[in-house]
């Protein structure tokens, strides 16, 4: 985990600057929407950390996770003179953030009382672990990757909504745009469908401890039905390509394959990846039949069955 860490770290910082100086830079609107809108990072940086040190519940961040994004969108958008391909990015984001808060409402993230709330159970088990069990270690952690990697991680990858101002494309949708709308909303689809199954399995799973019925189907503990047969994390895999299709939109925009607002959409893959090892090293500690699971099931991407 510590060297997840320091790659994550090193990441946060090169990408962002090798991304400013890809292809053509920011031009001056671009730049005066990012420092407006930087304040705005700023503030939810403090703000999570500060409710998080507060409460003792770490997942301040999630619950602006699925918020904020269309929030920068819309913003961006106001302040780029509403150009048609940015509504329609902010458009499609706002459906992505309906989605993702219902699914993360239901499970019990938000409460009335703001600062609390489900936190996520790997910020438990890690702070039980060597390195992270001094208060002091993990109040930087806290600050360092919780709150400032998370909220800034959510900035970048919300830029490409810029992608349009100053390109001499401003006015109008083109083919492109309905193509990569259409994958977007694909992928939004898959995503839901995933996340519903595993709501459905966990909640009967539940169910049947609590009524003590016998597990059946659920013996195993984890689910590995419909997309999960195919993949270990479809959810994780549509967020991925969400991201990476709403920077297509940037690539249409400007005719640039490599651009400034690429790093957003590179550095939540590499998180993806991160995440993922540290919830299967959890989950294979927790479920016997779960690193067979791994054998025999790709991460992000359909595996081929051994003969």
């Amino acid at each position: 985990m510590a060297r997840t860490l320091r790659f994550l770290s090193a990441t946060v910082i090169l990408i962002p600057v090798l991304a400013w100086y890809l292809g053509t830079p920011p031009n001056g609107l671009q730049t005066k929407i990012l420092l407006r809108t930087a304040w705005i990072l700023t503030g939810s940086i403090a703000l999570t950390f500060g409710v998080g040190q507060a409460t003792g519940n770490h997942s301040q961040v999630d619950k602006l996770w699925s918020i904020l994004p269309a929030f920068y969108a819309w913003d961006m958008t106001a302040q780029g003179g509403w150009n048609a391909r940015m509504v329609l990015m902010s458009v499609l984001v706002t459906a992505w953030a309906v989605r993702l808060t219902y699914n993360f409402a239901r499970r019990g993230g938000y409460s009335w009382r703001f600062w609390e709330g489900e936190e996520d159970y790997r910020w438990g088990v890690l702070r039980q672990r060597p390195g992270f069990r001094h208060p002091l270690v993990w109040t930087l952690f806290n600050l360092l990757f919780i709150c400032t990697y998370q909220n800034l991680l959510i900035f970048l990858f919300t830029l490409p909504v810029l992608s349009p101002l100053g390109t001499g494309a401003q006015d109008g949708l083109t083919a492109a745009d309905i193509l990569l709308s259409l994958v977007f909303l694909c992928l939004l689809a898959l995503e839901y469908i995933a996340d519903q199954q595993q709501y459905d399995f966990q909640t009967e799973k539940h169910r049947r401890l609590l009524a003590g019925e016998a597990p059946g189907p659920y013996a195993d503990g984890f689910v590995q039905t419909g997309l999960w047969a195919f993949v270990r994390h479809p959810n994780y895999a549509a967020e991925q390509g969400i991201w990476i299709v709403f920077y297509l939109f940037s690539v249409a925009a400007t005719g640039e394959w490599l651009n400034w607002t690429v790093a957003g959409c590179v550095l939540l893959v590499i998180l993806f990846r991160g995440s993922s090892d540290f919830s299967e090293e959890i989950s294979a500690g927790k479920y016997p039949a779960y690193r067979d699971y791994m054998d025999r099931t790709g991460r992000f991407l359909p595996r081929r069955r051994k003969a």
